[in-house]
C-alpha cells in the first residue's frame, strides 16, 4: 500500500533515482491518458451503436475542425506547462504562481474568441472539407455546441498541464476518471434515451469537461503549500504573457499546421465516401490509445526536464533521456503487438458492419510499425520542450505534416486512382501517415544530437542577464 501511495504522490522529480521517477510520474498520466481516449471513444461508440454509421462518420470527421480551433489552448497549455515545471524546480513561488495566473486570464480571452469564431465558422468550414451530405447536419450540430462549451476543455486541459508541471499527475487522473465516468453516463441518457443523436453527444461531453475544470482549479487553489493564487495573480503582466506566448507560440503553431493539414487530408479521406469515413474514425480512435504511452512520455520528460533544469541538475536530465527511450520503445513495441493479434475485435465494438471492420484492419496494419518511430519522437521533443525549446519540435513538425504527410497523401491517391477507385486507394492515408512518421523520428534524432535545446532554458536566459 505504501509503494501504491507513493506512486501515485505528487513527484519532486529533481530527486531520487530518474527511471523511477518517470516511472512514477507517467503511470497515472498514462492512466489519465486512457481514460481521455475512453472519453473520445464512448461518443464514438455510442453514436455508431445506437444511432448508426453515418453519425460515427460525423463525430470522427468533426475532429479535425476541432483541434484547429483550439490551437491557442495548445499553446497557452505548452508555454504554462513548461514555465510551470522551470519555477517549481527552481522553488520561485511568486514567479510560479503569476504564470499560473497570467495562463488563466489568457485561457479566458481565447475561449470567448473560439465562442464567437467557431460557431460563425463551422457551417463553411464543413462545406470546404467537402463534408459528405449525408454526414453535414449532423457534424454542424455537434460542433456548434462543442465551440459554445469550448471554455470547459479549454480549462480542463491547461488546469491539468499546470497539475502535471508541479509533479501532480494524480489529481489530473481523478478528475478525468469523474469526468469520464459522467461523459458515458450522459452520453447513454441523452442519446439511447432523450434521442438526440450527436448533438446529445457534444453535450454530455461539454458538460462533464465544464465539471472537470471546476474540481482541477478547487485543487490548484489548495496547493498552497506551493502557491498562494491570489487575485492579483490573474492580472496580465507582459513578462509572463511574452515569455508564454514565447515558449508556447511554437507548439500552437506547429498543433495549427498539423490541424490544417488534417483538415486537408479529411478532404481526401471525404472523397472516398462515408464508409470510409467511418473506418477512418475508427482507426484513429484505435490510434488514440495506442498513442497515448507516447504522449504520456513526452509529457513526462518535458516536466522532467523542466524541473530539472529548474533546479540545475543537467546530470539527471541526460540519465532520464536514456531511461525514457527505452520505455518509450518498450510500450510501443508490445501494443503494436496488441493491435496486430488482437485489433479486429476491438473493431467489433464500434460497428457490426463487417467490410468497414476488414477495411479498418487494413488500415491498422499499414500504419502499426509506425508507432515505436512516433514513440522516439515525443520522447526526445518533451526533452527539448521541458528545456524550453519549443522551437525544434515545431520545424519537425511542420516539415513531417506538411512537406511529407500531405503531399504524399495525395500524391499516393493519384497513383493509385482506377475504375474501381476513381479517387485513389484509401490506403493512400495511411501510407503517407507512416512515412511521415519515420522521417520524423530521424528529423527528431538529428536536431537532438545537435544539442541546442541545451541552452534554451528560462534558467539560461536568466543566467545571460
Amino acid at each position: 500500500m505504501a509503494k501504491l501511495t507513493s506512486l501515485f504522490a505528487q513527484q519532486d522529480m529533481t530527486v531520487g533515482t530518474p527511471w523511477k521517477k518517470i516511472a512514477a510520474f507517467a503511470a497515472p498520466l498514462l492512466v489519465g491518458n486512457i481514460a481521455q481516449q475512453l472519453y473520445n471513444t464512448a461518443d464514438s461508440i455510442i453514436v455508431g451503436k445506437y444511432v448508426g454509421d453515418n453519425a460515427l462518420a460525423a463525430v470522427g470527421g468533426s475532429g479535425p475542425l476541432i483541434n484547429l480551433m483550439i490551437v491557442l489552448m495548445v499553446g497557452i497549455a505548452t508555454g504554462a506547462g513548461i514555465m510551470v515545471a522551470q519555477y517549481y524546480g527552481a522553488r520561485r513561488a511568486e514567479d510560479l504562481a503569476q504564470s499560473v495566473g497570467t495562463a488563466l486570464t489568457l485561457t479566458l480571452c481565447a475561449s470567448i474568441l473560439l465562442m464567437i469564431v467557431g460557431t460563425i465558422l463551422v457551417g463553411p468550414m464543413l462545406r470546404l472539407m467537402d463534408t459528405p451530405a449525408e454526414t453535414f447536419e449532423m457534424c454542424r450540430s455537434y460542433l456548434r455546441v462543442m465551440f459554445l462549451g469550448v471554455a470547459g476543455m479549454a480549462y480542463y486541459n491547461i488546469l491539468a498541464g499546470i497539475l502535471r508541471g508541479l509533479g501532480d499527475s494524480l489529481s489530473a487522473l481523478k478528475y478525468l476518471v469523474i469526468a469520464t465516468v459522467l461523459n458515458v453516463f450522459l452520453d447513454l441518457l441523452f442519446v439511447a434515451k432523450f434521442d438526440l443523436a450527436v448533438m446529445g453527444v457534444a453535450i454530455a461531453t461539454v458538460m462533464a469537461q465544464c465539471f472537470s475544470a471546476i474540481l482541477a482549479f478547487r485543487k490548484l487553489l489548495r496547493m498552497r503549500d506551493i502557491m498562494h493564487l491570489q487575485a492579483r495573480h490573474f492580472k496580465l503582466k507582459k513578462a509572463y504573457a511574452l515569455q508564454l506566448v514565447r515558449l508556447g507560440m511554437p507548439s500552437g503553431l506547429a498543433q495549427a499546421v498539423m490541424s490544417a493539414s488534417a483538415l486537408i487530408v479529411q478532404s481526401l479521406t471525404n472523397s472516398f465516401g462515408a464508409a470510409i469515413v467511418a473506418c477512418n474514425t475508427i482507426v484513429m480512435r484505435i490510434d488514440g490509445f495506442v498513442m497515448m504511452p507516447n504522449f504520456t512520455f513526452g509529457n513526462s520528460m518535458t516536466t522532467y526536464t523542466g524541473q530539472n533544469i529548474g533546479a540545475r541538475r543537467m546530470d539527471r536530465v541526460e540519465q532520464g533521456i536514456r531511461s525514457g527511450l527505452k520505455m518509450a520503445i518498450g510500450t510501443a513495441a508490445v501494443l503494436v503487438a496488441a493491435i496486430l493479434l488482437f485489433g479486429r475485435q476491438i473493431m467489433h465494438l464500434f460497428t457490426n458492419t463487417q467490410s468497414i471492420i476488414d477495411t479498418s484492419m487494413r488500415m491498422m496494419t499499414i500504419v502499426a510499425a509506425g508507432y515505436v518511430a512516433f514513440a522516439v519522437t515525443q520522447t526526445l521533443s518533451g526533452v527539448m520542450r521541458g528545456a524550453g525549446d519549443t522551437t525544434a519540435p515545431m520545424w519537425v513538425s511542420f516539415i513531417t505534416t506538411l512537406g511529407i504527410r500531405l503531399p504524399l497523401a495525395y500524391l499516393f491517391a493519384y497513383l493509385t486512382r482506377s475504375p474501381e477507385y476513381p479517387t485513389g486507394r484509401p490506403e493512400s492515408l495511411y501510407l503517407s501517415l507512416l512515412c511521415s512518421w519515420c522521417m520524423g523520428a530521424l528529423m527528431t534524432i538529428i536536431v537532438f544530437r545537435r544539442g541546442k535545446w541545451r541552452k534554451k532554458s528560462k534558467m539560461a536566459d536568466e543566467e545571460k542577464e
